[in-house]
């Protein structure tokens, strides 16, 4: 949840050069960046993050009316190149797209073959635990209207991280659960922390800012972090942004795990949402994904990402054994533009994601329908 600013004299320059300090030999490096052409990440964007649904319009109506989101798009799902995208062949399903302020979720349905029911005794340590943080600007106001609307509560409470956890003090968070038992968050940033976005207010005279705002991040638990690390920074090219040591009262009542103790990394692309890696360090009896698991099961959850070069990350993840949930790169006519390359893969503990190919299509166009 918390978050760190990189030093400005680190930004924008090649590997090579980010050992040098921010002092005289920043000159140096200023120089050396002028003449190199900083490598592209694998990945260049989180594009929306996805969830496996029991019934589609059930799902769209919740997080429509519950927590606001806009229906932009829906699809009917199906044919060789969809099958073999999720691993499921002869596979059918409908699927719609709906926007928060900026950011985007995918909800799919597979009307055949059906999945398994979610867990239901799922616990947030365990290692198919993933969530989106959605961003509220009155955390009171937030947990009122959810009260209201009966949601299921996944923390005993809305908690208000402590002032000792300087990286995470003052958030304020809550766990709850979607009809089919899926986690969320909501959450307020203090004016201190958080993206400056989240801070906006409505314009002077007009009307005040919306209660829910849009999706900061999707957190998922990882075994290992540096294991992570490894796939996330070192090969997907993400960034690491933040990081906390989060323990104490208020973390076990918003996780609703005894003894919670937690390692938290944030990291990001160059646009869209963060991906945030919760490793728990207490307690450490959190059960792993399913090794069974496919992509029409209700745990299922994958977070798209947009790559300059598919093909060519699908040979450095073949070559780090990464394992393949699609047959490998195919078409996708369910990715804007219509139809370009993509692929699902599962990062060390089972999360799994979809890669898809930047095509004709502008970064700058993500927060666009």
């Amino acid at each position: 949840m918390a978050r760190t600013v990189v030093p400005a004299c680190q930004r924008g320059f090649p590997a090579v050069t980010i050992f040098l300090t921010c002092s005289a030999t920043t000159l140096f490096a200023q120089g050396a960046a002028a003449t190199t052409e900083p490598t592209r990440p694998a990945v260049e964007a989180v594009s929306e993050v996805g969830i496996t649904v029991s019934d589609l319009d059930r799902a769209v109506a919740f997080f429509s009316d519950v927590l606001t989101f806009e229906r932009v798009a829906e699809t009917k799902l199906s044919g060789d190149d969809f099958g073999q995208l999720h691993g499921l062949p002869s596979s059918k399903a409908r699927g719609a797209r709906l926007r928060l302020g900026d950011e985007y979720i995918e909800l799919t349905e597979f009307e055949s073959p059906k999945g398994r029911a979610f867990p239901p005794d799922s616990r947030s340590n365990d290692r198919w635990f993933q969530h989106i943080a959605i961003i509220v600007s009155d955390m009171e106001e937030a947990h009122a209207w959810l009260h209201e609307k009966m949601v299921r509560h996944a923390s005993k409470d809305p908690q208000r991280l402590p002032d000792w956890n300087k990286n995470a003090a003052g958030i304020k968070a809550f766990y709850f659960r979607d009809p089919d038992g899926h986690f969320l968050e909501v959450l307020e940033f203090p004016p201190d922390k958080g993206n400056p976005k989240w801070h906006r207010k409505g314009s002077v005279g007009v009307s005040p800012a919306p209660l829910f705002l849009g999706i900061d991040h999707t957190a998922i638990v990882v075994d290992d972090t540096d294991a992570s690390l490894r796939f996330y920074r070192d090969m997907l090219g993400f960034k690491v942004v933040g990081g906390s040591e989060n323990f104490g009262m208020e973390q076990e009542d918003l996780n609703n795990v005894s003894g919670a103790h937690l390692r938290i990394t944030t990291l990001r692309a160059s646009a869209g949402p963060a991906i945030e890696l919760l490793e728990y360090l207490n307690p450490r009896d959190g059960r792993p994904y399913p090794a069974d698991a496919q992509t029409n099961d209700l745990l299922h959850w994958q977070t798209t990402l947009v790559s300059n070069n598919v093909s060519a990350l699908a040979n450095e993840l073949r070559a780090s054994r990464a394992r393949f949930v699609s047959t490998g790169v195919v078409r996708s006519s369910e990715s804007r533009p219509a139809i370009r390359k993509a692929l699902i893969v599962r990062d060390p503990d089972g999360h799994a994601l979809k890669v898809v190919a930047a095509a004709e299509a502008s970064l700058l166009d993500l927060d666009k329908p």
